[in-house]
């Protein structure tokens, strides 16, 4: 036991999962359960090959919080499949994925496996509040580069990002970022920011892609030393980039919250222990037979009681 703190994001592995797994594994009646299987898989050889002391299954409460939106309006816009009053919109989903997350929280419940989400926050705000909290080394397991700014290698806190399955892992710490970005784990938030996501529906700062962010965080440090270097004439900026840099000051005025993940929120209080045998027995052979979850559950249980 190394006694680190595995903190995985759920959806973007049962994604993974899910397009990684035929949908020709089925439960007996003919239900797709290919993420469900895939992501056992997933828990199974993170565990063999990493041996976390603590685990924790990070959900997505809400996919796209209000106060982001309010903060930058095109947040994940072109994402959401239908929009509610006062609730949670809905996120555009594959249709056969969306049946199978109930199934996965709920034999995520009855292995035994902590399983937190918080209402109106993320994934990721999950993951920052335990990172946040941690008194011992954190391996956070994702598919999404934004969690890069919570890499700390004084503090031992990782990334585990999938490169194929997650069998093939990028380890990535504060080396690999400075080598691929050219920046540190609190720099990359920066660097995002200034480069933006449209994946996420970050505009960025027109003009200033990622190369030029990452050169302008190594001139000025950080994002309030490039604004400060906007209002020097004697700052070392382009007419073009103070142009662009002025023009955005209301974005860059709200972007780092919606950008940085949270590290406040009220996390409830869970046994973050890897389970040694399942919290419920006689739910999760249930489960194992109405879905067919076979070899995959059988797996991760066997490499959970060593």
């Amino acid at each position: 036991m190394t006694g680190r703190l595995m903190l995985l994001d759920t959806a973007s592995l049962y994604f993974r999962a899910y397009f990684g797994v035929p949908d020709s594994v089925r439960a007996p009646d003919g239900t797709p359960v290919n993420a469900v299987r895939g992501l056992l898989d997933f828990i199974d050889r993170l565990v063999q090959d990493h041996r976390p002391a603590k685990l924790v299954a990070c959900m997505d409460a809400d996919w796209r919080p209000q106060w982001r939106v309010d903060l930058i309006p095109t947040y994940k816009a072109h994402r959401v499949a239908e929009e509610h009053e006062g609730a949670p919109d809905e996120e555009e989903v594959p249709d056969t994925l969306t049946p199978q997350v109930p199934v996965i929280e709920a034999v995520l419940d009855a292995v035994g496996i902590a399983r937190v989400g918080v209402a109106e926050y993320e994934a990721d705000d999950v993951i920052g509040t335990f990172t946040a909290r941690a008194d011992g080394p954190v391996d956070i397991v994702t598919g999404d580069r934004d969690l890069y700014q919570l890499v700390d290698d004084e503090r031992g806190i990782r990334v585990l990002y999938p490169l194929k399955g997650v069998g093939t892992l990028q380890l990535t710490d504060e080396a690999v970022l400075r080598e691929k970005y050219g920046v540190d784990g609190p720099g990359y938030a920066d660097l995002a920011l200034l480069r933006g996501d449209p994946s996420d529906g970050l505009p960025g700062v027109s003009g200033i892609g990622e190369k030029t962010a990452a050169k302008l965080l190594a001139e000025f440090g950080d994002l309030a030393g490039i604004m400060a270097a906007v209002d020097d004439p004697k700052a070392k900026l382009t007419p073009s980039q103070r142009k662009r840099l002025t023009e955005a000051r209301p974005y860059v005025a709200v972007a780092p919250k919606v950008v940085r993940v949270a590290d406040d929120v009220p996390l409830p209080d869970v046994d973050t222990t890897l389970p040694r045998t399942p919290r419920d027995p006689a739910g999760l052979e249930a489960l194992a037979a109405r879905w067919g979850l076979g070899g995959s559950l059988q797996r991760l249980l066997t490499t959970l009681g060593k």
